[in-house]
């Protein structure tokens, strides 16, 4: 039975940082790509950022470029997403997905990838919430 398990969530002030980690069992790593999505109240689920199974493409939302960094740890399973700067507008639930094909989790982060059919691992989400 596959799992996918979102740490690091918090409360923050603005321009503050916190880490995400995702961690996936039940599958093999290194054969999954990896993204991160984000929910907001009242919004719909966006890409934030993924990453290839090999780690040699990623994509990220532009409202996050340059403020976010998305890394894998192929030895040690986990994914990471390191947010700097953060911003009021960057509070929202926040899902690790997995899926043998990139398309699905980088959905939305680049135009070769619109309208792809949802991830097929998901985990419960972390919140973050950044305060003004």
């Amino acid at each position: 039975q596959v799992q996918v398990v979102e740490s690091g969530g918090g409360l923050v002030q603005a321009g503050g940082s916190l880490r995400l980690s995702c961690t996936a069992s039940g599958l093999t790593f290194d054969d999954y790509a990896m993204g991160w999505f984000r929910q907001a109240p009242g919004k719909e689920r966006e890409g934030v950022s993924c990453i290839s199974r090999s780690g040699n493409s990623i994509y990220y939302l532009d409202a996050v470029k340059g403020r976010f960094t998305i890394s894998r740890d192929h030895a040690n399973n986990p994914m990471y997403l390191q947010m700097n700067n953060l911003r009021p507008e960057d509070t929202a639930m926040y899902y690790c997905a997995a899926d043998r094909a990139t398309i699905r989790v980088c959905s939305g982060l680049t135009p070769a990838y619109s309208g792809a059919p949802p991830a097929a691992y998901w985990g419960q989400g972390t919140q973050v919430t950044v305060s003004s």
